[in-house]
């Protein structure tokens, strides 16, 4: 399943299934607050259909937001600014695995093509973000030192777990037009108020396999296509 990411072309306009039509372009400079050019970025973020991937659905903000101290406040700053990144503590709503970015296509494709899906999934300065359940980060780095693992020469890279007391940046709600390098982006957006979120035995799992690379005779889901490296085709119907 492909998605949009609901950026328009260089006429500053973002078409969304929302049955409104066509919105001003989020994070324009449109008219004043209130005035004529307003609009609810919420109600702009909304997806009827289901199916979008790379960005924030409305459901998947309000989500994001619960992970903050004052959500509220939160919420109202990303209206102001959709188009910047932000800053989350873990340990709560979620932990959050930072993995070296190759290593971490290699666990997607694994999960996804073998195993349960992945729970939301960002980008940021080379590397990989998976979002976890609270408590990875603390049980995760012990099952992988585990002797079974240890042992077996499986060459897992340092991982970097984030739980309570950590924070991390999170991609905008949407993607401006224009990307420095390096920016925060969503692979896998949260598109739900409760998205399913893997657990230290599930990264576990897909640790071992995508050091082992071991050759499955599965369709290849992945969502690095030959034909276009940014492009988003998980199914994420399949998602818990």
């Amino acid at each position: 399943m492909s998605s949009d990411n609901g950026r328009g072309s260089g006429s500053g306009v973002r078409e969304t299934r929302t049955g409104s039509g066509p919105l001003t372009a989020v994070g324009g400079r449109g008219g004043a607050a209130g005035g004529e050019d307003a609009y609810d970025i919420f109600q702009a973020l909304r997806d009827e259909d289901g199916q979008q991937v790379g960005e924030v659905t409305a459901a998947g903000a309000a989500w994001l937001s619960s992970a903050a101290t004052h959500a509220r406040s939160t919420l109202s700053l990303w209206e102001a600014r959709p188009t910047a990144p932000g800053v989350l503590p873990c340990g709560t709503v979620f932990d959050v695995v930072n993995v070296p970015s190759i290593f971490g296509r290699r666990m997607l494709d694994r999960l996804w093509a073998e195993g349960p899906g992945s729970g939301p999934v960002a980008i940021h300065r080379g590397r990989m973000l998976l979002f976890a359940a609270p408590g990875t980060a603390q049980r995760l780095p012990s099952l992988l030192e585990w002797e079974e693992w240890h042992g077996a020469g499986v060459p897992v890279p340092p991982l970097l777990c984030h739980g309570a007391g950590d924070a991390v940046t999170v991609p905008a709600l949407v993607r401006p037009q224009r990307e420095s390098a390096g920016a925060a982006r969503w692979l896998v957006a949260p598109d739900t108020r409760r998205p399913w979120l893997p657990g230290p035995d599930v990264l576990l799992w897909a640790c071992v396999r995508a050091a082992k690379n071991e050759p499955s005779d599965l369709p290849r889901i992945s969502i690095f296509p030959r034909a276009d490296q940014d492009a988003n085709v998980y199914d994420v119907s399949r998602r818990r």
